[in-house]
């Protein structure tokens, strides 16, 4: 347990804004797509028997659920001291609650009850599904909606598939899932994206993608806000040219339903998947927010990225070189910069080149909910490159109910 006046200090001596450490998770399933800023020697710092590292967890209260040999912290985030000192990220909302995540979160939740990530593959991710509320509870876990996003600063090249297979073709019968799913234990390839339909990615685009879709996300470093859950099942058998372990088709399902083909249809919310207008109701186009709008983007443009979901939302804030700008929040948020440098309330940023496992940055904070509402400064010092930072909401983000313009319905 971190000393309690540890947990003070620190948000104490940025104003409400603390400074989080990276966090790096491996897959096992996965082919690292080395995107994400990791130093090229770093990315199986774990060892060959935990895969590669392919994801960056971001502003996480919660640990990874990896299998046996997860690490007793991988996954959580941890709050970087004044003196250095690493405080974990569970521990320290606990510590300061409604003064940090805000009084309607805490209310609600008891806790931080979302993080986002940088998934990053050279392949596509095998289809999978993230169960809703109702199928998680069964195994004491809270549901998963996702979204993404994906970041041109971070996607230089776009890997072996940039082809996301999302949902099913309207007209897909539950019998014809029933049976490729069936065909998981025969081994090879159960083929069962050929009921799906692919959607080829488009930079500074994005993605909602609720509990019960199946998806299987495209070779592209994704930025992804979601629940704070690693709940799943892996629907595809075939997946990075080689066998994905049956032990993850029936990962997070219950005892008495294990071996139940039925059951994991039932995970499915079917009417979201066979939608016919689906890219209408789940793809998400940029907007700008309305006091970015209202400030005619002179020095700064902010935009709403992830806007569809009532779990969690995201923003991209660039401030023009030389050029600053305060942004007043309604809720609590995460952020991380992504390019330029410059300063965010009292600390100096910037968009790291290379990361070494286990080596600490100035790309990543966690902003309180009294210090957003007070505003908080951001400046960009470079003389040529936009200061770009992404940013991630809880549940319910005020700011985003009061301003929903039509094209975010």
């Amino acid at each position: 347990m971190a000393n309690t006046a540890t947990m003070v200090r620190a948000l104490d001596a940025g104003q409400g804004i603390v400074r989080l450490a990276p966090t790096w998770v491996p897959r096992s399933f996965c082919t690292p797509g080395r995107r994400i800023r990791l130093h090229p020697d770093d990315y199986f710092a774990l060892g060959p028997q935990r895969g590669g590292i392919n994801e960056r967890w971001l502003s996480s209260a919660i640990r990874s659920d990896n299998g046996d040999l997860t690490g007793p912290n991988e996954g959580l985030s941890m709050v970087v001291g004044p003196d250095e000192t690493l405080v974990p990220f569970d521990e320290f909302v606990g510590q300061h609650g409604a003064a940090l995540v805000g009084e309607r979160l805490w209310r609600q939740y008891g806790r931080w009850p979302m993080y986002s990530k940088f998934f990053d593959n050279q392949r596509a991710l095998p289809l999978h599904v993230h169960h809703r509320d109702r199928h998680a509870a069964l195994v004491d876990k809270p549901g998963k909606p996702e979204a993404y996003y994906y970041p041109p600063q971070m996607n230089t090249t776009l890997g072996e598939q940039p082809i996301s297979f999302l949902g099913l073709q309207p007209g897909t019968s539950k019998d014809r899932l029933l049976d490729r799913l069936k065909g998981f234990r025969h081994g090879g390839d159960n083929r069962i994206t050929d009921l799906s339909l692919g959607y080829r990615t488009q930079l500074g685009t994005g993605w909602d993608i609720p509990g019960g879709v199946l998806h299987a996300p495209a070779s592209i470093c994704t930025y992804e806000p979601q629940a704070d859950c690693d709940v799943f099942s892996m629907f595809e058998s075939w997946s990075n040219e080689r066998e994905v372990p049956e032990e993850l088709l029936w990962k997070d399902i219950p005892d008495p339903r294990r071996g139940d083909y039925e059951f994991l249809v039932e995970l499915l919310d079917w009417e979201t998947n066979v939608d016919p207008d689906f890219i209408g109701h789940r793809f998400m186009s940029p907007c700008s927010t309305a006091q970015s709008h209202a400030d005619d983007e002179q020095d700064y443009t902010e935009k709403w990225i992830v806007y569809r979901s009532p779990r969690f939302s995201a923003k991209e804030l660039t401030v023009l070189p030389g050029r600053s700008v305060t942004i007043v929040e309604t809720d609590a948020y995460g952020a991380v910069v992504v390019a330029g440098r410059g300063t965010v309330g009292l600390f100096a940023v910037s968009a790291p080149t290379l990361i070494h496992y286990g080596a600490l940055t100035q790309d990543e904070l966690f902003v309180s909910a009294p210090a957003a509402s007070a505003g908080v400064r951001v400046t960009n010092n470079d003389a040529t490159e936009p200061l770009v930072i992404l940013k991630h909401f809880g549940p319910g983000n005020d700011q985003l109910a009061a301003e929903r313009p039509a094209d975010m319905a």
